[in-house]
């Protein structure tokens, strides 16, 4: 069993930790310009973007869990519809992204706080990368069927390649034609559209036989779309909690300061390195548990999740470790300006303690996606949302300042892990009778 988690875990370790690795470029670019305005303008305009593709974010999820379950049944019809239904979301959404991006681009804007300065510069950023939508979008779906098939290794091919494209082009575009915020902005855009191009080639090359199981009748592509939307539609919301909180989140600290706002962006850079690492075990248990429960095979479902949370603590200890003992050094990697680091020292302990308290909502998101456990993981996510954020930090805010908005989001990442935890032997006995 560990060898089938780590073959599926590693490539999507591989694939993940170029993630973190792109935002930390963008951060050591601006960084690296002659003002503050630059790094808090890309943090500003991520968090817009993070709340758009994240919400997209459940077609990657619905996708991997049902593709699987179909997987482990042998069914390849439904694997064909499965790629198909999400694909014609994908693109819909992404076309609608294009003819809105002005009104949604004033009502975002609008809606954060930060300095007149900073935001002029994230608008920049906003309108050149607002075009990168349809491939990044449709990129989700492709790596959640990809996934769902027990392949791993053409998602991470492909996440590689958008990754590495994005920061050379960032890097020249930024260093050697003073693009500065536009130069990040066009380096991702042309990033996304060679992973698209490779997705199809690598399709092609190993699933051409999917092509003519696709339909152009309305029947079978609706007669499970009610299931997929239903599951999509909990993911969705599930999703859109978690991006309203790392929003909220990014835009207090817009209106606490700037060298503020810029401390917490390169802190979150923290949080976003072993978010992504974790989910590589995330994106294995969802292959692995969606397949055991397509094919009805309790003893090994039962076996991978203990196995899984195995990996998972060790691997936050390990983390939490090498946060204790290099935190300050890689504030210093990530900017030069003695504020900034100066400011982010002042709020390290948070990031230590973190991986321990989070990495069981990671594993868990794996699982409840395999065995499309999408209503509980919806509110474990608007619980600890509420409850467990917005209520601890209007309370302690007056008096803790930005530390209570780090002490929130320990206890937001706590809860998840501790609601999902009491959720599954439920959910997992019903969905099996079902």
């Amino acid at each position: 069993m560990n060898k089938e988690i780590l073959k599926l875990a590693i490539p999507n370790i591989l694939t993940n930790i170029t993630v973190p690795i792109l935002g930390m470029v963008d951060i050591y670019l601006m960084g690296h310009l002659d003002s503050v305005y630059f790094l808090g303008a890309v943090a500003l305009a991520s968090a817009v973007f993070n709340f758009i593709y994240w919400g997209f974010a459940f077609l990657r999820m619905s996708t991997s869990g049902l593709a699987a379950q179909t997987y482990g049944r042998e069914d390849r019809q439904e694997m064909a519809l499965v790629l198909q239904r999400g694909l014609i979301i994908a693109i819909a959404g992404s076309l609608m992204l294009l003819i809105l991006q002005g009104p949604l681009a004033d009502f975002s804007f609008w809606l954060l706080e930060g300095s007149a300065e900073v935001k002029e510069q994230a608008r920049r950023y906003y309108f050149v990368r607002i075009w990168d939508a349809p491939a990044a979008i449709m990129l989700m779906v492709i790596y959640g069927w990809f996934l769902g098939m027990q392949n791993s290794i053409y998602p991470m091919v492909i996440a590689l390649t958008v990754n590495i494209v994005n920061i050379i082009s960032s890097f020249i575009l930024v260093r050697y034609f003073d693009m500065n915020v536009r130069g990040a902005a066009l380096g991702t855009v042309i990033g996304q559209y060679s992973g698209l191009v490779l997705s199809v080639f690598l399709f092609l090359k190993k699933y051409r036989w999917v092509l003519p199981l696709f339909t152009r009748e309305l029947k079978p592509l609706l007669n499970k779309m009610r299931h997929f939307l239903h599951v999509s539609g909990n993911i969705f919301i599930r999703t859109f909690f978690i991006i309203l909180v790392f929003t909220f989140f990014t835009s207090k600290s817009a209106g606490i300061g700037d060298i503020t706002l810029a401390a917490n962006s390169v802190l979150l850079q923290y949080l976003m390195l072993f978010s992504y690492f974790l989910d590589g075990f995330a994106y294995a248990a969802e292959a692995l548990v969606g397949k055991f429960f397509g094919a009805s095979e309790k003893d090994k479902l039962s076996l991978a999740v203990k196995n899984l949370f195995k990996w998972g603590l060790g691997f936050a200890l390990a983390f939490t470790l090498s946060y204790a003992l290099l935190g300050e050094t890689l504030l210093s990697l990530f900017t030069v300006q003695g504020e900034v680091i100066a400011r982010g020292k002042q709020y390290l302990l948070w990031v230590v303690m973190i991986p321990l308290v989070s990495f069981g909502s990671y594993i868990w998101d794996g699982i409840f996606i395999g065995i499309t456990g999408s209503v509980e993981m919806r509110n474990s996510v608007v619980i600890s949302a509420v409850i467990f954020f917005f209520v601890p930090f209007y309370l302690l805010f007056p008096i803790m300042g930005n530390h209570a908005m780090w002490l929130s989001m320990m206890l937001f990442m706590a809860s998840r892990s501790l609601s999902l935890s009491l959720f599954f032997p439920k959910v997992i006995k019903r969905e099996l009778k079902s």
